[in-house]
């Protein structure tokens, strides 16, 4: 069972490293040097499509990564 759980964990960690790469900076070019402060700060740019999806699968992935890893330190501690 910890080596199941211990190949989730490495699964989950490399999901997340690469939705962080694949997303795209949020100023990106000199027009978001410029004006992505305040598009964003006054919700003018809405997230859409992948944007949106590599957001959420960012925020799953984070929350899977950080409770397997208390669950797989839990079950090593107590083994």
């Amino acid at each position: 069972m910890v080596i199941a759980l211990k190949i989730l964990l490495v699964i989950a960690s490399l999901g997340l490293i690469a939705a962080v790469l694949l997303q795209q900076g949020k100023s990106a070019g000199l027009s978001g040097a410029i004006s992505g402060g305040a598009e964003h700060l006054f919700g003018k740019q809405k997230a859409r499509g992948l944007e949106l999806f590599l957001s959420r699968l960012t925020m799953g992935l984070a929350i899977a990564f950080f409770i397997l890893a208390l669950v797989v330190a839990y079950v090593v501690k107590t083994a």
